[in-house]
């Protein structure tokens, strides 16, 4: 049976009710992010679970909400932090899913860069004993976005054509092996030999590096030439342009992730019917955000989805972590994590 109440006091984590975590008191780069030994420690509601963090994603949307670029910011000050791992440590008195020691994920939280984070108990999913809390930490933005973008916004069926575009970063790696798993054509691009062969290792069936002369012409011949039928866009800023030669009709670009402004020319969309659009994972309703979830627990079940961790950091290495995530020199691989728990 679950436990409906299973600590009565928080002082029973922490005798001072304190946690270290990392707060934000002003939008601005990484040095605005502060490791703090006395923050107090969350309260969980009757639907809520709290969390001992074992890690704690950094993804690129964690970068633009701290420089205040994002649509929608937090009230300062605030401790970063979209999705994690750990152990259930306490469950509010409604909650019937979970119990107290197990092993979790989480996606959609407030401020997991923390020992302890709550979150609401549905979006709060068991953690298969094969994976570590580093790749646990490594599911929710990256996996959740990746199934949004190519299922809910791409619609994709078995037999389509996709091209991922930056594969070799974490949301490129989710959409590869959800892709495979699901029967599409998976083309990946990355800009490194480690990336091509990272991303060939997770799901995509021709690979091509997106440095190199005529990339994207070689890639549209492997996929048969008519086309791809859905194109995951990570860096639209670059791509969106020449994407649009090498898509078929009624073909669908997501663009996940765009960093600045780029010249297109609408004759390529009208030619083919083709659209382009935009994927952000808080838009989610309630009803995708539940068959998102079934469809990346499932694969975890399964065993088809399995998360790669690039590096991980300490807490006090977090403006590092914030500084690398955004960075592409040599190519990114993977997801870049907290290690909160030691």
């Amino acid at each position: 049976m679950f436990q409906k109440n299973p600590l009565a006091k928080l002082s029973s984590i922490n005798e001072a009710g304190t946690m270290k975590a990392v707060r934000v008191h002003t939008f601005g780069g990484p040095e605005v992010l502060k490791l703090e030994h006395d923050v107090p420690i969350p309260i969980p509601s009757e639907t809520q679970a709290l969390i001992r963090v074992g890690a704690a994603g950094v993804n690129p949307v964690d970068t633009y909400i701290r420089m205040g670029l994002f649509a929608q910011l937090p009230i300062l000050p605030y401790i970063p932090g979209r999705d994690g791992s750990g152990t259930v440590e306490k469950i509010g008195s409604e909650v019937t899913t979970l119990k107290v020691g197990d092993r979790v994920f989480f996606s959609g939280a407030t401020g997991s860069y923390a020992e302890y984070v709550t979150c609401e108990s549905h979006s709060v999913y068991h953690l298969p004993d094969r994976l570590t809390f580093a790749q646990g930490a490594a599911l929710g933005v990256p996996y959740f976005t990746a199934y949004r973008a190519i299922f809910i916004k791409g619609k994709a069926k078995p037999g389509d054509r996709i091209l991922v575009h930056g594969a070799s970063g974490a949301v490129g790696l989710a959409a590869c092996q959800l892709a495979k798993a699901h029967g599409l054509i998976v083309v990946g691009t990355a800009g490194s030999p480690q990336g091509l062969e990272l991303v060939k290792k997770n799901g995509a069936h021709w690979v091509f590096n997106h440095k190199e002369k005529g990339y994207l012409e070689e890639a549209a011949k492997a996929a048969g030439g008519e086309g791809f039928d859905i194109i995951i866009e990570n860096a639209s800023d670059i791509n969106l342009d020449k994407d649009l030669t090498v898509i078929g009709p009624d073909a669908r670009i997501v663009v996940v992730g765009n960093r600045g402004n780029v010249d297109i020319s609408p004759r390529f969309l009208m030619a083919v019917e083709a659209s382009i659009v935009g994927c952000a994972l808080f838009r989610s309703t309630p009803d995708e955000w539940v068959q998102t979830a079934a469809a990346v627990v499932s694969g975890l079940d399964v065993g088809f989805l399995t998360p790669f961790v690039d590096k991980e950091y300490a807490m006090e290495g977090v403006q590092e972590a914030h500084a690398n995530v955004l960075s592409h020199e040599g190519g990114s691989r993977g997801k870049l994590v907290l290690k909160i728990m030691q």
